[in-house]
């Protein structure tokens, strides 16, 4: 997997090896393996403070499409684990939602032969 990490302030720039090491666990532990992903870290506000670090996460997996998660928060890491948690919630649904399609259908299936 390639991993492209962004971030223009030295604060953020800091956080790279553990953000990508962060990543690339949760998605082993979700048994994903996406094509790319791309990590952005920005702040809205500069140096004025406030809820304004950004992270966005966004990912091409097979299965799951293109995920593109946003998340705000007071401190860079807050941020990214914020995204993080939200991405790994986005593909465990799309992974269930893939699963549970070919199910129904089956079904279906069945019920209609029955009732011929």
């Amino acid at each position: 997997m390639q991993v492209h990490f962004e971030s223009r302030d030295p604060e953020g720039a800091q956080l790279r090896e553990l953000v990508v090491e962060r990543l690339r666990f949760a998605l082993r532990r979700i048994d994903l393996h996406p094509a790319s992903a791309h990590i952005s870290l920005s702040d809205a506000n500069g140096p004025r403070g406030g809820v304004d670090k950004r992270c966005t996460l966004s990912l091409n997996a097979q299965g799951a499409g293109h995920l593109v998660i946003h998340a705000s928060a007071s401190s860079w890491r807050a941020s990214f684990e914020l995204a993080l948690a939200r991405l790994a919630r986005s593909l465990v649904r799309a992974w269930q939602r893939q699963r549970s399609h070919p199910r129904q259908n089956n079904k279906r299936l069945l019920s209609a032969s029955s009732a011929e």
